[in-house]
């Protein structure tokens, strides 16, 4: 897999989502499940997080699904995915307000 870029806009837009609460709700719970049953680690930074999952197609292909649902819904963010070191590494990066919302977003649960 090629390092891909999501979505990425120059001018960020307000930090908001547009899915509504059913959909944030769904699309939560494949975040923390995908995160249970493959998550290997988290990283905050200052600009954003990185998540890193372990490098198995199933897992790609539910990561590629989630990305494209956050890139539209939460296009004020840069959504990137690679492989690294024998492991899936999905890096989202913002301004420091966007920072703040994906820390929020990805916390520790």
């Amino acid at each position: 897999m090629d390092a891909t870029r999501i979505t990425h806009q120059d001018a960020t837009p307000g930090i908001a989502c547009n899915l509504g609460v059913e959909r944030a709700a769904t699309q939560a719970e494949r975040w923390l499940r995908l995160a249970r049953e493959a998550g290997l680690g988290r990283a905050e930074s200052l600009d954003g997080l990185e998540l890193r999952f372990r490098d198995e197609p199933a897992v790609e292909r539910e990561l590629r699904d989630l990305v494209a649902v956050e890139s539209s819904c939460c296009a004020w963010a840069r959504w990137e995915l690679r492989p690294a070191d024998g492991e899936l590494v999905m890096r989202v990066t913002s301004t420091s307000e966007g920072a703040v919302a994906l820390h929020a977003m990805f916390g520790t649960r």
